[in-house]
């Protein structure tokens, strides 16, 4: 799985992730290696701002230039190197941090016989977390890409990954990039 690697978090955006830059060759990499199995979420923000439910409205109400109503739809595409792999790689779109919110994306991967998710993408500390902890609920195998993952702040993406690594260390397991394609080469 592949987390919210849009343009939207690029440099230029409101919501510049400043690291994506330096994670962008390793998430490309470990997405080239099984296109077919790989599934890229989308944040999409709503249309307007009637349309944020709850802290979201609140939300939204700092970031209205983020509305997809006023935004250029191109801010919501993949980034090129990973966008030129759909298909067959698949694209889930949501609406909030976590992508379990509707229960698509489980019955895909259920239906699929997927149990194990390798995770990569943005922030570490925000959607990834929220995709984890879902994952970890649901039962799946995680492993947590360790130099393919991104956040805002050192500061959030270390938390974050001593939270994986000490908290949840029976349930998510941490791999760098090269230890998870060599796996894959063995199986």
């Amino acid at each position: 799985m592949c987390i919210d690697m849009q343009r939207l978090f690029a440099p230029g955006s409101p919501w510049a992730v400043p690291w994506i830059e330096n994670t962008r060759p390793a998430v490309a990499a470990l997405v080239a290696a099984l296109p077919e199995r790989t599934v890229f979420t989308r944040f999409i923000p709503p249309e307007g701002q009637g349309a944020a439910p709850g802290t979201w409205a609140r939300y939204y109400a700092e970031w209205p230039q983020m509305l997809r109503g006023r935004l250029d739809r191109e801010w919501l595409e993949l980034l090129p190197e990973l966008a030129r792999h759909v298909p067959p790689a698949r694209v889930i779109d949501k609406p909030v941090y976590s992508p379990w919110h509707d229960g698509r994306l489980h019955r895909f991967l259920r239906s699929a016989g997927i149990s194990a998710l390798a995770i990569s993408g943005g922030e570490t500390d925000i959607c990834v977390l929220a995709t984890v902890l879902g994952a970890v609920d649901l039962g799946y195998r995680v492993v947590l890409v360790s130099d393919a993952v991104c956040s805002s702040t050192d500061r959030g993406h270390d938390a974050a990954m001593t939270l994986y690594r000490q908290r949840f260390s029976q349930q998510i397991e941490a791999a760098p990039l090269a230890e998870v394609l060599e796996s894959w080469i063995a199986a």
